[in-house]
Order: C-alpha cells, then structure tokens, then sequence
C-alpha cells in the first residue's frame, strides 16, 4: 500500500470514530440526573433544568428530594424517573413558594395549573413520582388544579402518587381539582396510567376526556387504587372518569370513599359518560354512591356497548352498584354487595343520548351475583333487555320495575338528605 493510500485508510477510520453535529441537528438521547445520586452523569438542580435541556429521547433520574417547582415538557419525547439512591426512593414534586401559578389552559380556555404538564408530545413517561399539591395556595373556582396532565400526548404514567390536588374547606364545592387528567381534542394519543396512588382530590382521581364533538385519548387505566375524600356535602366526586368520547379499558384498580351527601348528584367509583365502547373489568369498587355507572348526554354523546364484567362492588350508598344509564352495554358476571342501594344493576332509562332513542334499550345483565340492595335488578322502561340468569341473594325484590326501589325508604341507614327517586343524569361528571 502506498503512503498517500495508508494516509487516508487511518484517516478513514479516526473519521468513523467522529460524531460531527451540524447547526440545526438534534444531539442523541441520553441519561441525565436531578440533585447528586449519581456520578458520571449531567447534573442539573432543578427538574425543569433538565427538561429544557435534555434531548429528545432521553431519561432524566430524578434523585429523592423535595422539589418545590412546576414542570413542562413541551413537543418533547422524555422519560422522567425517580429513582432509589440507598434506602430512600421518594422524589416529590411539591408547589413552589407562594403557591402554584396557572401555567396551561385546557381547550375551553380554562386556566390550569399543572404541576406536571406534558403537551404535544409523543411517548413520554412519568414514573416513581410523588406529586403533591399541598400548599398549592390556589381560591375560588377560576383555575383548575391538577397532579399530572397530559394534552394531546401520549405515553405512561405509571408507579406514581397524585395526592392532594384540593383547595381549601371553603373552596371544595368547586368542580376542580383532578388527581391526573389525559385530555385530547387532536387525535387519539394512547396513554397508559397504571399502578398508581390517588388519594385526596377535589373533583376526579383519574381523568381521560375529549371534547364531546369527536376524538379523545384511547386510556388504559389499569392497576390504580383510587381514594376519595368520603362522605361530603362539598362536592360530588368521581374516582376514575373515561368520557366526552375517550376510549379506553379500566381494569383491576381498587377505588373507594366517593359518597356525596348534598342531595342533588351522586359520586361515581367509575363513570363513563358521552363516551362508548368503553371496558370496566375486574376492578374492586367500594363504599360509593354509583359504582360503575354510564350515562350518555343529549349534547356530547352516547355512553353506549360498554362491557362491564367481573367487577367486584361492595358497600355501595343510596344509588345503584352498576347504573346502565345508555343502550346495548353488557353487565355479566360482577359480584355485587350492599344494603343501602337502591340496586343492584339498574336499567335506566333516564339518560337519552343524541336523538329519539331513550336509554335503557337492549342491554344484557347476565351471570351476575346481587347480595342484599333492594333490588336486585332495576328496571326503567326500555326495552328489549335481557335480565337474565343472575344469581340474587337477600334482595327485597329480584326485579323491580321503575327507577327507584319503593322498599328503600324503609332501611334506616340510607344518607340523610337522598331522594328516592332518581333524576336524569345525576351522575355528576367533570366537565371542561
């Protein structure tokens, strides 16, 4: 081989060895680190610090600590992660000093502080995070508050604690504060939340809406165990909440303690409302005013051909275990406890979605067993509705025609303040 040829051969290969980045080119992914668990890595003080500068695709451990700020990840493809250092692994993301400032607004218009905010982006996860709203310093119904949001994204949330999301005594009658929200009014992003802690929200645990008029995120809510505040007259909760034409499924998450005492509306473990095709399976629902209900909404949509099976609800008060409050939904092998409810699984005709329609046509309630509620089975006017094999025990009445169970006035420990006749969609969502 020649000089000149041997030249460039080790020219060649110190060129291979070389990554050049040219203006405008995006440098590769890589792991970055908040606080100083780490060696070796970039370090940044702050989480958004690292947010703003890390590329697309990379991870961001995030030491244990306290972290008093707001966080946004905009268009941006990222994986933030608390990670364990020794024996500790509680990073947590609290309000700045002074309170949360509104930092998003949802596709009403509405003013949002978020205390993680994730928009436009694909694919980014949030895991072992707590995110706390105490001290959040936010009044009045103006401004909603929420734990973890994601608009028009898609990706996991997973392994993570939303908690108190809430204002204060005074302001908890307003219809704010969500535990972890996935809305979408541009497409159909995919987004997972599972293995999660919500406990000590204001309105909703665990969101998924769109705008009612077409589209929405496709959710897989799967894992969670969500915790209302109990018995209130403040406010009408609902645990977890797929509607305004989401998608998705809702299974094996335990969710309990949403019970309103106000009279006009009742609280949900799982609502799904103006949204179809959604599946509820396989979850544990207690100590609720509606368990599992659908509703569909003359304005925003039919809550249709939902799959509700193999859920097991307990200790339900003053409504329904499960409320099919639409048409062509199948209830089927859900075990289902509780003395205070009017029933069962009430077929309810109450709930006309778009057009003539009424609720409460052409459901399937079958292989379910129904422990001890007045009703076993509540039948609105609808039909046809297949009601049958279940299996009823200690019930007042099998079947019971109508939309309130008349014997249930007897039981003494019905909540004070509830009516015994139901009233056109009173579930209560949350609405933007």
């Amino acid at each position: 081989m020649s000089q000149r040829a041997t030249l460039f051969h080790r020219y060649a290969i110190v060129a291979a060895g070389l990554i050049v980045f040219f203006p405008g080119q995006a440098a590769p992914a890589s792991t970055v680190v908040v606080g100083a668990c780490k060696t070796g890595l970039t370090s940044f003080s702050t989480i958004q610090a690292a947010v703003n500068a890390a590329p697309a695709g990379s991870t961001i451990d995030v030491c244990p600590g306290t972290y008093p700020e707001q966080v946004t990840i905009n268009a941006k493809s990222l994986t933030l992660i608390g990670v364990l250092s020794g024996t500790n692994d509680a990073a947590v993301l609290v309000p700045p000093s002074g309170g949360l400032a509104v930092n998003a607004s949802d596709f009403t218009g509405k003013p949002v502080a978020a205390q993680v905010f994730v928009e436009n982006a694909t694919g980014v996860i949030i895991s072992h995070l707590t995110v706390d709203g105490s001290g959040n310093a936010l009044t009045g119904c103006g401004t909603n508050i929420i734990g973890i949001y994601y608009q028009n994204s898609s990706g996991k949330i997973v392994d993570d604690v939303a908690r108190n999301q809430i204002l204060d005594t005074s302001d908890q009658g307003c219809a704010v504060g969500l535990g972890i929200d996935v809305e979408s009014d541009s497409g159909a992003p995919a987004v997972t939340v599972s293995n999660s802690s919500v406990h000590h929200y204001q309105k909703n645990g665990i969101t998924a809406g769109g705008p009612g008029t077409g589209g929405g995120p496709v959710v897989t809510i799967t894992g969670n165990t969500v915790t209302g505040i109990g018995a209130t007259a403040a406010i009408a909760q609902n645990g977890i909440q797929i509607g305004f034409g989401s998608t998705g499924k809702v299974t094996s998450n335990y969710v309990t303690d949403d019970i309103y005492t106000g009279g006009t509306f009742g609280a949900s473990g799982i609502l799904i409302y103006a949204s179809a095709g959604v599946t509820a399976s396989n979850n544990s629902v207690e100590s609720t005013q509606f368990g599992i209900a659908t509703a569909s909404d003359p304005t925003y949509g039919p809550a249709d051909n939902s799959t509700i099976d193999s859920n097991h609800i307990g200790g339900t008060q003053t409504f329904d275990a499960i409320d099919l409050c639409s048409n062509g939904n199948t209830a089927d092998s859900n075990s289902i406890f509780g003395s205070n409810a009017q029933s069962g699984i009430h077929v309810d005709d109450e709930c006309p979605g778009p057009g003539a329609t009424p609720s409460g046509t052409n459901n399937t309630v079958k292989n379910n067993t129904i422990n001890e509620p007045c009703a076993g089975i509540l039948l609105g006017s609808g039909t046809p509705n297949t009601t049958s094999p279940n299996t009823f025990f200690n019930v007042t009445f099998t079947t019971f025609a109508g939309n309130s169970c008349a014997a249930a006035a007897s039981q003494p420990t019905r909540l004070a303040g509830s009516a015994e006749s139901h009233q056109s969609l009173r579930p209560s969502p949350f609405s933007r």
